[in-house]
């Protein structure tokens, strides 16, 4: 009985099969209800077979987002399904990364996919926003520009997504968080809209909420990382972010992690404590976005930090004994980039006080006992300290931090490097046990071994080069310093020597590579372009030949103590001069001889090429955590300085001794080729031969002159009386020239008055012979009018009758037209009416009258032949009416030469008339116009008078 049950039960239905007849159902049910169970049944596939329901029932699963929206069940179901499409089971057959980049593809190209999404978050439901907001970020994910565009685009977007913020609900809250943590990392235009959207008071009353950063989780670290997004690398939101007030909740976040108000310290559990670490790293690294070197508003942000209190609470924290050692270092670089290049904040910067860190020993976790009762001293001494009396292995990012304060602290403001200078050298030269000081560090080492500590010689050397790199006055301040009392009979031996002794003494005794290399430094960027340091350098001959001796020990000694050997010597010869201890040329033939130029060069090749010179700017200048020492041997300054300078230095061993390089210092030239001195010389000496000679020619020259002076003055003697003789004799003969003179005018008036009286005879005969011409030419002119009257009628009287004659002949040519255009019309109407009837007749007696349809044809025939005729008597007509229009063209063409002719005579009587005038006698318009009526000659009478 069971097995003919069993075989009559259906076939089972194969996973397949049954996902495609609940999308089928999906997309054709018509009841919610039966919408909702294929949903159901699908969802329950999502997670093992993706892509099988994925390629059936997507788009209908979006469709339900639109269609059902309203109903918050099925809104839910169909979001989660979704959502397990886009995270499948690792181990299901279907699972890959394709299928979520297919499920973005599908809601981003159409905008109004994304923009269903955000309808949601305008509901109260909480899986409806939440699912939602997960969605977004599965999208976001998959196709990130895509994504990006879609929600700018969406009416409201990032408004309803920044508004989600304030929800009360932390899921719903933190999702939204993530969100626009994700949306906001690259995009600019995003980033300042939701700036705008009062995204960061909204950041930081989540970060108050969640318990500030002692307190918070892993949302407030969140909310840093939101806030850094929107600040990085973007002046026009750091500007709303410090416009908006916010520096201030920055300062009290920073004062929160050092100030908690009470009185003992609780144990913290570790996880808890590395959360807190990380929540203050990223606070300060969101305060460095605004302390971008040489970026747009730097320095607004640098004193708008300094004005509310970040710098201050930064320094706090930096130098609290309950921070761990790599906040305290950032929180340091963090003071350093505040101040950098800021000459305000730099000269109020030392006024600050800090905590003493020698007070208590901090333990080997970087953590400290109490600090209450910890007496507080300015910050640079502080950070002296914590540079160079903290031997501990484990601080030394702490140290790197202090160190690069120090050097922000005085960076490109040289009076502040001067002041430091000073106070270093006056604390230096007092005797007073300074451990803290950087010129005491150097020149009087103690007699603890420096492998314990040795960077801090490092450290002190490298604020010294600072000091005085690029700066010639700390150059000549730091030099004249000295070691010894020439009192008490003791040597007196100048800074550079001292550090220069000190330098040989450790690459004898073998000292850790750290502190020579930092001596190294501090020298060669003090000789560099320094003939006075040089020559100081020089003073002591061994050292020459200690530096040469350690490029070519065997075996071979640390390539970068070598390689730094051979540029310092290189240094040295630049800028050497004959005159030095060591004259350059001496000094050429010692490097040659106890080095090579082979090995100097080698030496040089393998310094650049070493990997912490080569890849400096790459590698991390930290601790690597081991506890041993870190691989930090050189000074982000003095690397770019090697490296600009290298290839001048390997060129300097083969310039010749005899040519001094030009250095150019405080505006005085030091250096010059000696050979051009001594010519120089030798052509003054024969210049002041050749002046004493000269001196010797103008004595003689002088006593020459005195003689002639005599002669002068007897020859100008005799000249006076001869002059007085030649001026009796040039008198009389003025007196003779008067008399000619007035013979000669009154001579001159007699033939005045005789020209006089010629003139007036002459100029009545031309008044008569005017007249006679006037009235000549009022006769001509008289005669000239009467022709152009008579002209002027007959040439009217002709033009009258040629048009009336045309107008006739047109009126008859257009009565013709008008006549054949009627005769022309009735042929027409006659021949089409014929056409008519022999139609009808051709229609109703086709076969029994052809004969008429022939007749007909012909009448037809004879009617088109009238009709041609009528066309071609039309057409001459035409031709006729054309030939009178061009006679009348010619005739206007006459008539035009007519008048042109007109015109010419009468621009004759005007010449006339200006030649009258040109004579003197007046022309009145009516004497013109009587002797226009009286001419009546002809034209060759005019021909005559032209």
């Amino acid at each position: 009985m069971f097995s003919s049950i069993a075989a009559a039960a259906p076939a089972k239905q194969s996973v397949g099969d049954t996902i495609t007849v609940l999308s089928g159902r999906l997309s054709s049910a018509t009841l919610l209800e039966d919408r909702r169970a294929a949903i159901l049944g699908l969802r329950s596939f999502a997670k093992d077979y993706p892509a099988s329901v994925a390629s059936g029932a997507l788009r209908s699963l979006i469709g339900c987002l639109s269609g059902d929206g309203e109903d918050v069940d099925t809104v839910r179901v169909v979001l989660e399904t979704l959502l397990m499409l886009f995270s499948p089971n690792q181990d299901s057959p279907e699972a890959s990364e394709e299928i979520a980049l297919w499920l973005a593809d599908e809601f981003t190209q159409r905008q109004e996919n994304i923009t269903l999404l955000l309808d949601f978050l305008e509901t109260n439901d909480f899986y409806s926003r939440l699912y939602s907001l997960q969605l977004l970020v599965a999208i976001l994910a998959a196709r990130t520009e895509r994504t990006e565009e879609c929600i700018s685009s969406a009416p409201l977007g990032i408004p309803r997504l920044v508004a989600v913020l304030e929800d009360r609900r932390d899921a719903i809250r933190n999702e939204a968080l993530t969100l626009l943590t994700y949306l906001t990392p690259s995009s600019s235009l995003i980033q300042q809209s939701v700036a705008y959207q009062n995204a960061f008071d909204r950041t930081f009353a989540i970060i108050d909420a969640e318990g500030s950063l002692l307190e918070g989780g892993r949302i407030v670290e969140d909310c840093l990382i939101f806030l850094a997004n929107l600040l990085r690398l973007n002046p026009p939101n750091q500007s709303l972010f410090r416009e908006s007030g916010c520096a201030v909740q920055l300062a009290k976040l920073l004062e929160s992690t050092y100030h908690t108000g009470k009185e003992e310290e609780e144990e913290v559990a570790a996880w808890a404590q590395e959360q807190q670490n990380r929540n203050i790293y990223a606070l300060l690294a969101v305060i460095r976005l605004f302390l971008v070197p040489a970026a747009v508003g730097t320095s607004q942000n640098q004193l708008a930090f300094w004005q509310h209190g970040v710098l201050y609470h930064a320094l706090q924290v930096a130098f609290s004994h309950r921070a761990e050692m790599p906040i305290r270092a950032e929180a340091l670089t963090t003071c350093a980039d505040t101040i950098r290049g800021n000459a305000r904040l730099q000269e109020n910067f030392a006024q600050l006080q800090v905590p003493s860190v020698l007070e208590t020993a901090p333990t080997t976790n970087g953590q400290a006992g109490k600090s209450n009762g910890v007496p507080s001293i300015y910050v640079i001494d502080g950070l002296l300290d914590l540079s160079l009396s903290v031997p501990s292995t484990q601080a030394f990012d702490l140290r790197v931090a202090a160190c690069q304060c120090i050097k922000a602290y005085f960076f490109n403001h040289p009076e502040v490097r001067m002041h430091f200078l000073r106070r270093a050298i006056e604390g230096h030269a007092s005797g007073v046990d300074e451990t803290a000081n950087v010129l005491t560090t150097l020149l009087r080492p103690t007699n603890t071994p420096s492998s314990n500590d040795p960077y801090r010689h490092w450290f002190a050397a490298a604020i010294v080069f600072h000091l005085v790199f690029d700066n010639p006055e700390g150059k000549a301040l730091t030099m004249s310093v000295t070691e010894g009392d020439a009192e008490s009979g003791e040597e007196v031996v100048t800074s550079i020597q001292t550090i220069t002794a000190h330098l040989v003494t450790a690459l004898s005794r073998g000292d850790d590579d750290r502190i020579s290399v930092g001596y190294l430094m501090l020298l060669i960027g003090w000789l560099f372009e320094d003939v006075d340091g040089v020559n100081d350098f020089l003073g002591e001959g061994s050292n020459i030949h200690a530096l040469a001796q350690e490029i070519v020990r065997h075996p071979p000694g640390s390539p970068l103590v070598q390689g730094l050997c051979a540029m310092i010597l290189g240094v040295i010869y630049e800028f050497s001069t004959k005159d030095s201890p060591i004259p350059r040329s001496t000094l050429h033939s010692v490097i040659m001889s106890r080095v090579g130029r082979e090995k100097y060069i080698d030496a040089l090749n393998k310094l650049r090429s070493h990997s912490l010179m080569r890849d400096y700017e790459v590698t991390p200048q930290k601790a690597d955590g081991s506890g041993s020492l870190p691989d930090v041997y050189f000074d982000a300054t003095f690397v770019e300085f090697f490296k600009d300078n290298y290839s001048r230095i390997a060129r300097a061993i083969d310039r010749e001794p005899g040519l001094e390089i030009s250095v150019v210092t405080n505006g005085v030239q030091k250096g010059i080729s000696r050979e051009l001195v001594d010519s120089l010389r030798s052509q003054l000496e024969e210049k002041e031969q050749a002046l004493q000679a000269a001196l010797t020619d103008v004595a003689s020259l002088n006593g020459k002159l005195g003689q002639e002076q005599a002669d002068h003055r007897r020859s100008n003697e005799a000249s006076t009386a001869e002059l007085a003789r030649i001026k009796n004799i040039n008198e009389s003969i003025q007196r003779q020239h008067e008399g000619e003179l007035k013979k000669l005018e009154a001579q001159q008036q007699a033939k005045s008055d005789a020209h006089q009286k010629q003139l007036e005879v002459a100029k009545k005969e031309a008044t008569a012979a005017m007249e006679l011409l006037r009235v000549e030419h009022n006769t001509k002119e008289a005669e000239l009018q009467r022709q152009i009257d008579y002209v002027r009628k007959t040439t009217e009287a002709e033009a009258a009758r040629v048009q009336r004659r045309a107008e006739a002949e047109m009126a008859d040519l257009r009565a013709t037209i008008s006549r054949l255009e009627v005769d022309l019309m009735k042929a027409n109407k006659a021949k089409t009416q014929a056409v008519e009837a022999a139609r009808e007749e051709l229609n109703s007696k086709l076969s029994a009258e052809e004969s008429k349809s022939k007749s007909a044809e012909k009448r037809a025939a004879d009617l088109e032949k009238q009709v041609s005729t009528k066309q071609e008597e039309l057409g001459e007509v035409r031709t006729r009416l054309k030939e009178k229009e061009e006679q009348q063209a010619s005739t206007q063409t006459e008539l035009d030469d007519l008048l042109m002719v007109f015109g010419d005579l009468e621009d004759k009587v005007e010449k006339y008339k200006k030649r009258l005038k040109g004579l003197g006698e007046v022309i009145s318009d009516a004497e013109g116009e009587d002797d226009d009526g009286d001419d009546d000659d002809d034209d060759s009478e005019d021909s005559e008078v032209d």
